[in-house]
């Protein structure tokens, strides 16, 4: 007994002495394994050498080495090492250590030469190169170093545009891993360190097929591949697979800046560099696990296991044939599976044949100390059969526990076992969760058979019917009498192309229910036959009831839209038909009252409604002058139907003479009148008022509810002192105020609605304050003239009307 099995004492379980005895056993094969991989790197380092001096073949090699070792009495490994210190010149002799790896010496750093035209690489040449690279890759200790070597020594002499090279191996989980690279970057290593099995990759395709993959055309191989690294960067790749014993084991790419073919002289040399590289890629490749042979192994007893496999070729229950693995003292140590039906599947997927060679304490320990294990064991002693009660087996695959229920039956064939089993829940699992996809998605599957007439649902499309399941399915050829007459044409015309011309089905059809009309999907497609016709017919059926529902109101919603959106836009046009002839916005300044006017009026940018800013400047009949701004709330043509009441209005009454506080206080109550009427839905409006007499250029002038004039006079711009005033439509018996102001040569006066100033969540005396610093700036740099369109049109992104009425006295006045 070894150390590790004997440090476990006495007394222990046997169960537990074979898990250790397991353990150790496998440690022992590491060390061995390591051991002799290391012996085959010096070995066929060596032969590479060989290969690239003399330009011989690895056969030819390898009996080279042998005849001298005969000839000179030594071993095949000593000379092996004798040929790798003659390589290896500059390095001190080497001794072999325990286990043998070779002796560090120095990579020699490969150069790259600049650009030049490609030479076809003659026999003398490669032949150089070639052994020239065979003794570089005896000091190369990394992949890194192989591919380094790789691309400098290429490059430097027959490749002259050979930009990088890129090195796989294969891993366990038939994954691929970067393991050397030289001129890719680190980003793109990367980026393209792991690789899954892809359909695609041109490198997995060199890998499985054994042959080297050209990439020659960049357009064309984007199309049918998924390219590692930029295609513009390397317009031609080379995959190229190496070997072992007939086993693809790595790849070896060659990538090139310049674009057009790989020559046949090319071809070859990157052909014979990459099978150089046999020896120092061998400690990168990754081994999956090798069957055992039919010989036991002592303590088992032979077998031909190859007839037994044979008879369990035509089986189809899961099966497999154990070997007793027994120890020196005759104990039941482990089982190896020497045959295996092809339906025997264990919890980690490996199937039939994948399963022989595998032992039973090595692949499953958790089976240690349970009832099957004993039940193993009884069965090989007493000769009766085992068969176990349920039991459930657990295993961790890939961090994820994983727990499945088996029947076991173990009989005795000879000293071996004949061992099935039953997974009671894999099916009822699987069935289950069918089950819940389709109610889920509330489909079903269905099967016809056109030639014998004969059909099959699941329950979700008897359910999606509201069929009984005893009145059995609807045949093929019968479904279309079972749908509304406006459906059938489509349907049967689909069917007729299913059955006779085997083309895929997808249509949408009504039937009718106790539940009321349902929308069912059919997808199908056939099995044809020489004829074309179709021989088995296999689809889904979906409820889409919600979802044409849904569609359907979806589009009732967006047509409202439409409409309601086009009633917007023709109010739109006219509320501002109406407003531009009710309100004509003059395009230059006017003389009025011995005053220079100037209007600016810019609509919202947002919206799609008029609003109801106007103004108001006209003579009187005493010749003064009248002038209004205002602001009805609201948008669209009840704001402009209010907005033209109050100006003819207001103009009516001025010029009866009214004063200008009795206006204010009947317009307020024609807009309380008007909100009385429940058709009108009432209005408010703000409004500014003033007369201007030109004899002595006074200023009277009243509010509602209104933002106060500017004055702008000199080098100061301030606010008119405001009378009281609240808005129209407000309160009834509102009073209203009035002021007088008189103007002075050089006086700017601004009347102005509040979409010059407000800005949303800020104080709207901020807004005054920078209405009032920019309107003073603006005069000083003498754009008086243009004061009102300067001012609306550095407002380029406002949310409400704009509407500013600018009063200037000439210098002269």
């Amino acid at each position: 007994m070894d150390s590790d099995a004997a440090s476990v004492g006495n007394g222990t379980a046997p169960e537990v002495l074979a898990l250790a005895r397991t353990v150790a056993r496998l440690r022992s094969e590491v060390v061995d394994l390591k051991g002799a991989i290391a012996t085959a790197v010096v070995v066929e380092r060596a032969e590479g050498v060989l290969m690239g001096r003399l330009g011989i073949s690895a056969e030819a090699a390898h009996e080279r080495l042998v005849e001298h070792a005969a000839r000179r009495g030594r071993s095949v490994l000593e000379e092996c090492w004798i040929t790798l210190g003659r390589a290896g010149a500059d390095s001190p002799p080497p001794s072999p250590p325990d286990p043998p790896v070779p002796v560090p010496v120095p990579v020699p750093t490969p150069t790259r030469s600049s650009p030049r035209t490609r030479a076809t690489p003659g026999p003398t040449a490669a032949a150089t190169l070639l052994a020239r690279l065979a003794e570089g890759l005896v000091c190369a200790r990394t992949g890194d170093d192989v591919a380094e070597l790789l691309r400098g020594e290429l490059a430097q002499a027959q490749v002259p545009d050979l930009d990088a090279v890129m090195i796989y191996v294969t891993t366990p989980g038939g994954t691929l891993e970067l393991v050397g690279h030289a001129g890719v970057g680190d980003v793109v290593a990367g980026q393209w360190r792991h690789l899954p099995p892809l359909v695609g990759l041109a490198v997995l395709q060199a890998l499985t097929g054994g042959e080297p993959v050209w990439l020659q055309d960049p357009v064309r191989d984007a199309r049918h591949h998924l390219l590692i690294g930029p295609p513009d960067r390397w317009p031609a790749r080379a995959w190229l697979p190496l070997s072992r014993d007939g086993l693809p084991g790595a790849v070896i790419g060659f990538l090139r800046t310049g674009p057009g073919p790989f020559d046949p002289p090319t071809r070859d040399l990157l052909r014979r560099a990459v099978r150089l590289c046999g020896g120092p890629l061998r400690a990168f490749e990754h081994s999956g696990p090798t069957a055992t042979g039919n010989t036991a192994e002592p303590g088992g007893a032979p077998v031909d296991a190859d007839a037994v496999q044979r008879v369990l070729d035509a089986l189809s229950a899961p099966t497999v044939l154990l070997t007793p693995l027994r120890g020196a003292s005759g104990e039941v140590e482990d089982y190896r599976i020497d045959a295996a039906a092809p339906d025997s599947v264990d919890v980690a997927g490996r199937r039939g044949r994948e399963l022989v060679g595998l032992r039973v304490l090595e692949t499953y320990p958790t089976v240690a100390g349970t009832a099957v294990w004993d039940g193993y064991l009884d069965a090989l002693t007493t000769g009766r059969p085992y068969e176990s009660e349920p039991f459930i087996y657990e295993e961790v695959l890939a961090g994820v526990p994983k727990r499945s229920v088996y029947t076991v039956r173990a009989t005795v064939l000879g000293e071996h076992l004949v061992v099935s089993w039953v997974r009671h829940d894999g099916d009822e699992r699987e069935a289950r969760r069918l089950a819940d996809m389709q109610r889920l998605g509330n489909l079903g599957w269905a099967g016809w058979n056109p030639v014998a007439r004969t059909a099959v649902w699941s329950e979700q499309v008897y359910a999606i019917f509201d069929r009984d399941p005893v009145l059995g399915p609807v045949g093929l050829e019968d479904l279309p009498r079972h749908l509304p007459t406006a459906d059938r044409p489509a349907v049967s015309a689909a069917l007729a192309r299913l059955l006779d011309r085997a083309e895929p089905v997808d249509e949408v059809f009504r039937i009718t229910t106790a539940h009321g009309v349902r929308h069912v999907r059919m997808v199908a497609e056939a099995q044809p036959d020489a004829d074309g016709r179709a021989v088995e017919v296999h689809g889904l059926l979906q409820d889409v009831t919600a979802r044409q529902d849904a569609e359907r109101a979806l589009l009732e919603s967006e047509r409202d839209v439409l409409v309601q959106r086009g009633r917007f836009e023709a109010e739109r046009a006219l509320a501002a038909r109406l407003q531009n002839t009710l309100l004509p916005i003059p395009e230059q300044s006017l003389e009025l009252a011995g005053l220079c006017v100037d209007v600016a009026y810019a609509p919202a940018d947002s919206g799609i409604n008029v609003g109801g800013d106007w103004y108001s400047a006209i003579e009187l009949p005493d010749r003064s002058a009248l002038f209004v701004v205002g602001d009805v709330a609201g948008h669209g043509l009840p704001a402009v139907g209010t907005m033209a009441q109050l100006r003819f209005t207001t103009k009516g009454m001025t010029v009866t003479g009214s004063a200008l506080p009795d206006v204010l206080a009947r317009l307020n109550r024609l807009l309380l009148h008007t909100a009385a009427d429940p058709s009108s839905g009432g209005a408010t409006a703000t409004m500014v008022m003033g007369r201007y007499r030109p004899s002595d250029r006074r200023l009277t002038w009243v509010r509602a509810g209104h933002l106060p004039p500017l004055l702008i006079r000199g080098d100061e711009a301030g606010f008119l002192p405001q009378p009281k005033g609240v808005l129209l439509g407000a309160a009834f018996g509102s009073e209203y105020g009035q002021s007088v102001t008189d103007l002075l040569p050089g006086d700017h006066l601004l009347l102005y609605t509040d979409g010059l100033v407000e800005e949303p969540g800020e104080d709207i005396g901020t807004g005054l304050a920078r209405l009032a610093d920019t309107a003073l700036r603006l005069v000083r740099e003498g754009r008086g003239e243009t004061l009102a369109r300067t001012l609306a049109a550095l407002r380029p992104r406002h949310r409400d009307d704009i509407c500013v009425l600018h009063l200037r006295v000439p210098d002269d006045a």
